[in-house]
């Protein structure tokens, strides 16, 4: 069976989110580790790292991953939000080696209108630069996309083409998002539409590449481009593609993480969890 969890809070403490996965029945885990639309935060401080290490270890050490800022963009051709971007993530890749958070997934970032081959190079470079700068054994998970505006990375070829190119290959897997491939245009509401587009992933990149997913369904129909996340049946991909993925033997043991809406008493997420194991085949 997959491990399917969800992406939680850390409000009042990075420690605090396992209670708050453990209180929706979580078996992993998806956090942002500082907030997400600063800068430049305060360096993790020992006893943070302290009570995160103890609360993971009551939990039984479930997989986590970090979600880098929405803020970085390392496909930008503007120098000043380069230079801050490497900065930022060669910061996470930092505070997710203190926390011995083995995945950060990123967006492979907007081109700006210089075109896709143009933004794919810089990003490329600006990768690298970071990762060869951090002092982190931290996997990076470069994340489907929707495809909206000039975002990169919602081509498989796209994803292929930046790991094939990175002087870190070893350092570098893919988080697939199901709301951002349906409405980049690959199909998984049926069995042989699910069949064909994982077909596609693993002649494109390789299956043994793809180490995290965020399930999420999609309220714009399938090419749009348009990234709107749905509670999980109630989108236009609909239970049957869920049934699909969570059943697919190849990715049993790997963690499923919900992005979906919710508010303070997590009832979304238990809801929505709730229905994925329920789509599991006995």
């Amino acid at each position: 069976m997959p491990l399917l969890g969800a992406h939680e809070s850390v409000s009042k403490g990075i420690h605090f989110a396992f209670d708050r996965i453990a209180r929706v029945g979580g078996e992993s885990l998806q956090i942002f580790t500082r907030n997400q639309r600063q800068w430049t935060p305060k360096a993790l401080q020992p006893e943070e790292i302290k009570n995160y290490r103890e609360n993971w270890a009551e939990h039984g050490k479930m997989i986590v991953a970090s979600h880098a800022s929405y803020l970085i963009n390392l496909a930008t051709a503007k120098e000043e939000l380069r230079l801050k971007s490497i900065a930022a993530f060669r910061a996470e890749l930092q505070r997710c080696h203190e926390l011995s958070i083995p995945y950060v997934v990123i967006h492979p970032g907007s081109h700006g209108g210089d075109g896709v081959d143009s933004g794919l190079e810089r990003f490329i470079t600006a990768l690298d630069e970071a990762v060869g700068r951090a002092d982190s054994d931290t996997m990076v998970l470069l994340e489907t996309t929707a495809g909206q505006g000039t975002s990169l990375g919602s081509r498989f070829e796209e994803l292929a083409f930046i790991r094939d190119h990175s002087r870190f290959q070893d350092k570098i897997g893919i988080c697939l998002d199901t709301c951002h491939i349906f409405a980049a245009g690959y199909d998984i509401r049926t069995q042989e539409a699910y069949a064909e587009t994982m077909t596609r992933f693993d002649r494109t990149i390789g299956l043994q590449h793809l180490h995290f997913f965020h399930l999420n369904d999609s309220k714009k129909d399938r090419g749009s481009r348009v990234d709107r996340h749905e509670h999980i049946g109630r989108g236009c991909i609909g239970l049957d593609g869920f049934r699909w993925l969570v059943n697919d033997g190849r990715f049993s043991n790997h963690p499923m993480t919900l992005e979906t809406p919710k508010g303070d008493d997590l009832q979304e997420d238990i809801e929505n969890l709730r229905i994925l194991r329920g789509l599991i085949a006995p």
